[in-house]
């Protein structure tokens, strides 16, 4: 059953996929059109559950999934993941390979980079501490508030001089 994403409460279990490329106006009104039918449809052991998306920045793609009554099984989970295998074949991107790094430079440019040979990136200046990149640890909805942290508070900190 879906919901519009606002309306979702905040407790919602979220995944969080990043598109290796910006996402055009009429391939995100594509994804809309079928997470739209896929949210319809979306149930763990036939039971419908409330469940929506959003797009973020053109790139960063949440499903959201209220497990408050039921919760989402894998046959349900892995439904979701075809659907957008089925949009990265379509669109020709990458969704789901959970390989890359999102960053945002400070002047708000969004990049999706390989996560290999990320210590390279930072030694070479690629990566600075100004930017922000994709918290790892959101689950629900309200972590979305910190979707966004600094470099110089993450996991890639470790690749920093002191």
């Amino acid at each position: 059953m879906y919901l519009p994403f606002e309306q979702m409460p905040e407790y919602s279990r979220v995944w969080v996929y990043q598109a290796d490329k910006p996402i055009s106006e009429s391939d995100e009104q594509l994804i809309r059109e079928r997470l739209v039918s896929f949210c319809e449809g979306w149930n763990t052991h036939g039971n419908l559950m409330p469940t929506s998306f959003d797009i973020l920045e053109s790139q960063i793609l949440i499903l959201a999934v209220d497990e408050s009554k039921l919760g989402a099984s894998g046959c349900s989970i892995d439904s979701s993941v075809r659907t957008l295998r089925d949009l990265e074949s379509l669109l020709q991107t990458n969704l789901t390979d959970q390989g890359k790094i999102s960053l945002k430079r400070p002047d708000g440019e969004l990049r999706v980079i390989p996560a290999l040979g990320v210590k390279t990136r930072v030694t070479s200046g690629e990566i600075g501490l100004d930017a922000e990149v994709i918290n790892p640890q959101i689950r629900v909805k309200s972590d979305l508030k910190n979707l966004w942290q600094p470099v110089r508070n993450s996991w890639l900190s470790r690749y920093f001089p002191n």
